[in-house]
């Protein structure tokens, strides 16, 4: 009797048992599903942003060498490249939804190669065969580079997934790790920010590191906002937490001022030194935190986080070595006719001021070469203004051009 009662109690424990067993499998596969949702939302939306970001500079580019007289808001191209640039940024936005952030922070290497391959694109120059891959074979090696690394980042990412609801994320938030970072962050933070602002230390690197210690917060709250969000679709209301409304200020406050660090950096140094130090420091800094904050890397073996590093090295140096072959741009500066100052001789001929030829280009970012575009480009010059000997008691502005007659 007991025996019998003993062998029913196995037979109605073992569908149970094979039912847990089956849910691990469903699991994981739904977790990659998540994964490839995500990299293909991210890899979508910096493609689609660095199209949008070229087409407005287009639009500028355009307009800046003719003589129309409409503003840059009043295009189409223009126009077109802001919904494009919405579309992507949502794109990106929802990608932290599905897939963990050290996963999503590298792919943003796909706006660098987008920018590159649009760069080509647009050269209009003839160039032999031989000269042309002679001048651009560290962009191919790199967009290859880049490719190579993207594919290893979204084959050997990550694979944590939990929802992110109200509890998760304040236990996150008060977790003794993630508070650890925090003050080594502001720490580093405020050190680094009393060297530039006092020490007057406008370096490069001082400058980029204040601008990946604020992006790395920002992903962490971007990720924490747009799965709430996701979440609250789904049917789970998490709007009503406070945690959200923390999370929505801090997304803004530290972008709004991790652009202006990197409109500091524009200022001082080249785009392409700021988009490869820039890339390189801030996703090493995201991935710090996102390990820290949402513990991405938990279970995962030595193999698949040795793949994942290797794939972040082949990546920088992809963006690395894009960056470094792009062409690099000198401002531009309307010349000043040496005769317009006294005792110099003068250089006009038949009253037509002589323009030195110009090596600088209006392009920028990933729009290069333009000089050889005649549509678009037109050297800018002063005007001359002819004056005559007689009104001597007139006083002359600055920069007059004063022709003279061969007599004189």
């Amino acid at each position: 009797m007991e025996g019998g009662n003993s062998l029913n109690l196995q037979l109605q424990q073992l569908p149970l048992a094979t039912a847990a067993v089956s849910v691990q499998p469903h699991t994981d596969s739904f977790s990659y599903k998540e994964n490839l949702i995500g990299a293909l939302l991210a890899i979508f939306g910096h493609l689609v942003i660095s199209i949008a970001l070229n087409l407005q500079k287009y639009s500028h580019i355009r307009l800046a060498g003719s003589k129309d007289p409409r503003a840059y808001f009043k295009t189409k191209t223009w126009w077109c490249g802001l919904f494009l640039l919405v579309l992507g940024e949502l794109g990106v936005f929802s990608s932290y939804a599905f897939a963990p952030l050290s996963l999503i922070v590298p792919l943003s290497a796909v706006s660098v190669i987008a920018s590159a391959i649009i760069g080509i694109i647009f050269i209009k120059e003839k160039w032999k065969p031989k000269d042309f891959l002679r001048r651009y074979v560290l962009s191919f090696v790199g967009c290859g580079l880049a490719i190579i690394g993207t594919y290893l980042l979204v084959t050997f990412g990550p694979n944590s997934h939990e929802k992110m609801t109200g509890e998760n994320i304040t236990r996150h938030l008060v977790s003794w790790p993630f508070l650890l970072y925090m003050l080594v962050e502001i720490i580093i933070f405020c050190l680094l920010l009393y060297f530039y602002k006092e020490k007057n230390a406008n370096y490069i690197v001082v400058i980029l590191l204040l601008v990946a210690l604020l992006g790395s917060m920002t992903v962490v709250t971007v990720k924490a906002v747009a799965g709430m969000i996701v979440v609250s679709i789904q049917g789970n209301l998490q709007l009503d937490y406070p945690i959200f409304y923390i999370m929505l200020v801090c997304m803004i406050a530290t972008a709004t001022f991790q652009a202006t660090f990197l409109a500091q950096a524009s200022q001082l140094y080249d785009s392409s030194q700021i988009a490869s130090i820039g890339y390189i420091l801030s996703t090493t800094v995201a991935i710090t935190a996102g390990a820290t904050f949402y513990l991405d890397f938990t279970g995962e073996d030595v193999l698949h986080i040795c793949m994942f590093a290797l794939g972040c090295l082949i990546a920088f140096l992809g963006v690395f070595l894009i960056t470094r072959n792009r062409k690099k741009c000198v401002p531009f500066e309307p010349y000043i006719s040496m005769d317009a100052m006294p005792g110099m001789q003068n250089v006009h001929d038949k009253g037509i001021a002589v323009q030195p030829d110009l090596k600088a280009s209006f392009s920028y970012g990933a729009l290069e070469n333009n000089d050889n575009m005649p549509e678009i480009y037109t050297p800018a010059t002063l005007p001359i203004v002819q004056e005559q000997h007689g009104s001597k008691g007139v006083s002359a502005p600055p920069y007059r051009v004063l022709e003279h007659s061969k007599k004189e």
